[in-house]
């Protein structure tokens, strides 16, 4: 093809020439052209028709015809040099064309790695999952600033835990690189049209939809709840489960058939974002909770502590002992260690996920993470007051706990900067040590004496030990606290020790000292 092009140039120049030398002989023999001041010279009806060039005797004018032809060619140079022009443009762009085929041929036999720079959406939108998970994923794109899987190289998940180590204990906010990871959101959805609540403040808080694009999942396929989430239009990316079909059970497990469903739904939607979307992270949030103005950034300045501390698996930003009087009003940067996997608005890292999907459990996800082949001694990051609150009391759990303890809980207003927090101190090197030391340094009381007005002066912390299950029970609900254990780990525990705010002081309800792991027969 561009040697063909390079023929049409030369057959072009060549017509050039051989124009312009036919012109120069046709002009010489033409007779001259008549002037309009002359009225209209060589037109019929002329003074001279076809006789002004001429001299006496019909002699030829040498001198005029000379100054006629001139004025003729200088016209037609003109129109030949714009000619020449768009020639010259022309060879330009076969010229581009030529180089750009030589480097086809030339790459032909080379393994050709094509970058694409695509403009960030303003919401991660899935690469495509068929039509059964409808219109809006047909119609999608893949998210912003989102790696393919398997594209990160063993030397950028290095940096980036190096990365992730700079950030913990700098004050000054996340390395640069860790700045603008992307936190999708994940909104597990139902058939719950309250949605909207959750959403409106997700949206209302989010400082970024780039940085934190909104995936809403839904099961159940109600419409009403699908026309509410629609209306956020690109605000949020909705995909749809696929899958609506009754799951078999045994018989005596018949009215858990929507616990199934769950845990079959989150499988799915947790695989969309980290296999479909490509993502590193997510944080988990369902249909019926509300979120706290710092709840974006409360993830994004631990996001680092999670990606470097291996003792750690989530991030939550839900305290189980969150009621008004048992927290510290004052501690809304207040951070803390449990060993209880608190849910109700999660981080997990894909890591973490690709070790849990493989044995995923067909109900009951959320207990079967708080056991220990799940949790292995790893811990979550809980704040003082909580970063979500729910107003879902009707669900598959039938308001199970909701009017006893859930809808007392305390929703933190105050924005608390946290990424310009040094939170190197959750790190478990850091954490145990002074952990005990506050623990086991609080002087030892029982219950009645935190009951009784003046027995105990100062707001010192104090210590409640319990030594059985049973113990663990009357005291905790004596205190005000949640009782159940699960896989004998009680909510909110770090190393046994359960502690909160009674009556304006701290209090620790503590195993004794030695403590060195939990028992599963106390569930």
């Amino acid at each position: 093809m561009v040697r063909k092009k390079g023929s049409v140039i030369l057959c072009g120049a060549f017509l050039f020439v051989a124009w312009n030398a036919l012109l120069l002989l046709y002009l010489w023999g033409r007779p001259p052209l008549g002037r309009p001041a002359e009225g209209g010279g060589a037109e019929p009806g002329g003074k001279e028709e076809w006789g002004l060039g001429r001299g006496k005797g019909g002699r030829v004018n040498l001198a005029g015809e000379v100054i006629r032809l001139a004025e003729e060619v200088e016209v037609q140079l003109e129109t030949q040099k714009k000619l020449l022009k768009q020639i010259e443009s022309h060879r330009a762009v076969w010229a581009r064309q030529k180089d750009v085929g030589k480097r086809e041929v030339d790459g032909g036999g080379k393994d050709v790695h094509e970058v694409v720079v695509q403009p960030p959406p303003k919401t991660p939108l899935p690469a495509g999952n068929g039509a059964a998970a409808g219109k809006e994923q047909e119609e999608a794109r893949p998210p912003a600033a989102t790696p393919a899987p398997g594209s990160r190289s063993e030397q950028q998940q290095a940096e980036e835990a190096k990365e992730a180590e700079e950030a913990v204990t700098n004050p000054r906010g996340p390395a640069a690189g860790l700045a603008e990871v992307v936190i999708p959101i994940l909104v597990i959805a139902c058939d719950r049209v309250t949605v909207k609540r959750s959403l409106d403040r997700l949206i209302q808080y989010r400082p970024s939809p780039e940085l934190y694009p909104i995936i809403v999942s839904q099961d159940c396929g109600h419409a009403d709840t699908a026309r509410v989430i629609g209306s956020y239009g690109e605000q949020v990316t909705h995909i749809r489960q696929p899958d609506l079909s009754d799951i078999r059970v045994r018989p005596e497990h018949r009215k858990f058939q929507g616990y199934y469903k769950i845990a079959r739904h989150y499988r799915w939607a947790l695989n969309q974002v980290f296999y479909t979307f490509s993502q590193t992270n997510v944080v988990v949030v369902e249909d019926d909770l509300e979120v706290a103005p710092d709840f974006f950034e409360y993830f994004r300045a631990l996001y680092p502590v999670l990606h470097s501390d291996p003792s750690l698996w989530c991030v939550s930003a839900w305290n189980d002992n969150g009621r008004d009087a048992l927290v510290d009003p004052s501690g809304a940067e207040l951070l803390h260690r449990t060993d209880f996997f608190p849910g109700l608005g999660w981080m997990l890292l894909k890591g973490q996920w690709e070790e849990l999907e493989p044995k995923w459990p067909s109900a009951f996800w959320d207990d079967w993470m708080r056991q220990p082949e799940q949790r292995r001694d790893r811990s979550c990051v809980r704040p003082e007051i909580s970063r979500t609150i729910t107003f879902g009391r009707k669900g598959v759990s039938l308001g199970q706990f909701f009017d006893q303890y859930l809808r007392y809980i305390k929703l933190n207003t105050e924005f608390v900067p946290f990424t310009k927090h040094d939170l190197s101190y959750l790190l478990k090197e850091k954490y145990d040590d002074k952990f005990v030391s506050e623990v086991y340094d609080a002087p030892l009381v029982k219950v009645e004496e935190l009951q009784q007005a003046g027995a105990l002066r100062g707001p010192r912390p104090y210590r409640v030990q319990y030594s059985s299950r049973d113990s663990f029970k009357v005291f905790a609900r004596n205190l005000g606290v949640m009782d159940d254990l699960k896989s004998g780990v009680p909510r909110t525990g770090y190393r046994g020790v359960v502690g909160f705010l009674y009556r304006g002081r701290r209090v620790f309800l503590a195993p004794p000292a030695g403590w060195t792991q939990y028992d599963t027969s106390w569930s």
